[in-house]
């Protein structure tokens, strides 16, 4: 019997695991936000409402925003994913969406930032000159309890008005 196998990239590397339900097998109803965090030792998307609804897992599969909590890893065959964790270069300068939610203060806890700031990644390499409405729709998936989404706002504004003044 052949085995069967899912094969995808995230953050640049190449993972392939065997799908069943042996030991050190990947079952086949194992969420992606579950083999990130607990395979791969990928720990900055965050757990929290298992439902898609909360944003704090969010990734960027195949240069779009989604919640890692609602996709099955055995559905990512062939994608390329994105954390939080491949965003800073390799000698450790954070990303300009990072600084900028620094400069910015867009965060508190620190909790929900990292989906907050794939969303924002996601819709910044589509649209590099969006507007605050765009914005807004574009983290609408994302919630936040500790502050108000206007430093993110903020942060994610100053990084568009960047890009359309060296474009």
């Amino acid at each position: 019997m052949k085995t069967q196998k899912v094969s995808f990239k995230v953050n640049g590397r190449q993972y392939k695991m065997s799908i069943g339900d042996m030991f050190g097998q990947l079952p086949p109803n194992e969420m992606l936000i579950d083999t990130l965090r607990d395979r791969l030792g990928l720990t900055g998307s965050k757990i929290a409402c298992k439902d898609g609804a909360c944003g704090c897992c969010t990734v960027i599969i195949d240069g779009d925003a989604v919640p890692s909590c609602v996709v099955l890893t055995v559905d990512c065959e062939g994608k390329e994913i994105t954390t939080i964790e491949g965003l800073a270069a390799p000698d450790g300068t954070l990303h300009p969406i990072q600084q900028a939610f620094i400069d910015y203060y867009a965060f508190q806890c620190g909790f929900c930032t990292p989906g907050i700031i794939m969303a924002s990644k996601a819709l910044l390499d589509k649209n590099p000159h969006p507007s605050r409405e765009e914005i807004q729709e574009a983290l609408s998936g994302n919630f936040c309890r500790c502050i108000s989404h206007y430093h993110v706002l903020e942060a994610v504004e100053s990084l568009a008005k960047e890009k359309k003044k060296g474009a």
